[in-house]
């Protein structure tokens, strides 16, 4: 089998184009082409005039290796095996591992360990999905947060409401990512995110996907505890023997997956009181901006394009102070969500259903902060979380203080004058907007950079520093505020059997990256408790 990349088609072409390129592209005749299977497609917009689809497949031939020596081709070379090998079984009299939190980490590192047979008990402190989801609606139409069951905690992550996108930039030599792809078409996600260059699934698919993978681990043994928040952790010798919940229940185990998310803030104390090795990492905070879609749409492709569906953005400026400015988490046909978690906050997070078919698009546009910013709120490895509150309560204030979201219309945050109505763009922020001015719910030197860089970014797209755009604040929990440091053998580097990961202790960075970590960190374990060389 051959890999065959960067083959390049029209949006329209006809449906044997494909067969016949990887053809000509590996200089063969037509009929030689015993058969091939779509990897990966992208698409090349630089040219609005005339967009393309980029391929890249796996062709069965007879001379493989006769062709790469004749055509010596960079983009045609041997498939790689993608079957993901499994690096333990479980031997007899295990400890069952424990795994704290169900979000995308936790849940790959439940199912990898209960596919190999480790029968793992799962503590989520939330609810479960269905019941989580009822929760969440009532921030958005009713103004009443629920601290335990919100877009952060519950049965799968902050990710489950988002715009469920499946594509990384880590590096995956064991393709990882394959795996997860993998067990996600089996959970109900659609085929084509195994081929798609930028795959999404959306909040809806995400909720029936998580129940089906829950289902998966329970008929393997894994078990699930909703509403069993972590308190503490039991060490013994620096070494960890358990937990105890808030109930006051106790259970024993010596092989702990800390997978709590980013915003278990919580939980970073208890580390912190324990003595486990944690420290403070830079994040980014900012705002979210809506846009009409059909802008960027036209920006993008020049025009509406069913095929290509909802355009995509990614930007990046670098500001005169130093400071980097980038959009992130870019939610095509969406809508901004109410993401707070604690009482007496605002946050903001981005989020899209399957079809991309909203009025809006919406990013945030955030800016690089960094230990040394946290000084002003705090010393030492929670000083990130200081800060991050304290601009959440901000933002609570300057909304009125009803989990409404202060916004600012683009033209007026350019110009620094207060809003006193919003215009052609409508805001999707539930439970609602009050117009005022931002400039009161973040730092001055993140205010100059984003000005700055809004200016710029209409320079790339034209139309992004509209005056009638809408900014809502505040976008705080871009990544996780702390690192838990980790060995080669990921356990902690201090407290032995305690296996960090995921995004919240600073390894990953959206749904597909802290899926790939948390696979890694149940075969951490799994060697752990058996011998190395097992098989299964």
């Amino acid at each position: 089998m051959l890999r065959v990349t960067d083959i390049r088609l029209p949006i329209d072409h006809a449906p044997n184009a494909l067969h016949t390129a990887i053809a000509a592209k590996l200089k063969i005749a037509p009929s030689a082409l015993e058969s091939f299977t779509v990897v990966k497609r992208g698409h090349d917009a630089r040219k609005k005039a005339k967009i393309f689809y980029v391929y890249t497949v796996d062709a069965a031939v007879t001379g493989e290796a006769a062709i790469l020596a004749k055509l010596k081709d960079p983009h045609i070379r041997l498939a790689p095996d993608t079957e993901y090998k499994y690096v333990a079984c479980a031997p007899q009299n295990f400890v069952r591992p424990l795994v704290i939190g169900a979000g995308p980490c936790g849940l790959f590192a439940a199912l990898v360990l209960a596919q190999m047979g480790f029968r793992p008990i799962i503590l989520e402190r939330g609810k479960v999905v269905r019941e989580r989801t009822k929760d969440t609606w009532a921030l958005w139409r009713k103004n009443i947060l629920t601290p335990e069951s919100n877009v952060q905690f519950g049965e799968g992550g902050a990710g489950t409401f988002s715009d469920g996108k499946l594509y990384s930039q880590i590096k995956d030599p064991r393709h990882l990512g394959r795996k997860v792809l993998t067990e996600f078409v089996k959970a109900g996600a659609p085929e084509e995110i195994l081929t798609e260059a930028h795959p999404h699934i959306g909040t809806f698919r995400l909720v029936t996907m998580v129940e089906a993978l829950r289902k998966t681990i329970e008929k393997l043994g894994g078990e699930y505890r909703f509403k069993s928040k972590v308190v503490d952790l039991l060490l013994d010798n620096r070494r960890i023997i358990g937990v105890r919940l808030e109930s006051g229940e106790e259970i024993a185990s010596d092989h702990v997956v800390l997978a709590v998310g980013h915003s278990a803030r919580d939980m970073f104390q208890i580390l912190l009181d324990r003595g486990v090795a944690i420290e403070a990492k830079p994040f980014s905070i900012g705002f979210r901006i809506e846009h009409p879609q059909s802008l960027i749409d036209k920006a993008k492709f020049g025009a509406s394009n069913k095929s290509l569906g909802a355009a995509e953005y990614r930007l990046v400026h670098h500001a005169a102070n130093g400071r980097s400015v980038y959009s992130f988490c870019m939610c095509p046909g969406g809508t901004v969500v109410a993401a707070a978690s604690e009482e007496g906050r605002v946050v903001t997070n981005g989020m899209s259903q399957y079809s991309r078919n909203a009025r809006n698009a919406n990013a945030g546009i955030v800016v690089g902060v960094t230990p040394e910013d946290y000084a002003a709120h705090g010393e030492g490895p929670l000083a990130g979380i200081a800060l991050q509150r304290h601009w959440e309560s901000q933002a609570f204030v300057a909304g009125g203080e009803t989990y409404a979201a202060p916004a600012q219309r683009v033209g007026d945050f350019l110009a620094g004058r207060a809003s006193t109505e919003l215009g052609a763009v409508v805001p999707s922020y539930r439970p609602g907007v009050t117009p005022t001015n931002l400039s009161t719910c973040l730092p001055d030197y993140a205010i100059a950079a984003i000005r700055e860089a809004l200016t710029a970014f209409g320079r790339q797209i034209k139309g992004f520093d509209m005056d009638d755009a809408v900014l809502t604040g505040v976008e705080t929990r871009t990544s996780s505020p702390v690192r838990v440091p980790r060995g080669a053998d990921y356990q902690s580097i201090n407290t032995p059997g305690l296996f960090p990961g995921g995004e919240g202790a600073g390894y990953a960075g959206g749904i597909l990256s802290a899926a790939v970590d948390g696979i890694k960190l149940a075969e951490a374990v799994a060697n752990s408790i058996s011998a190395p060389t097992a098989s299964g």
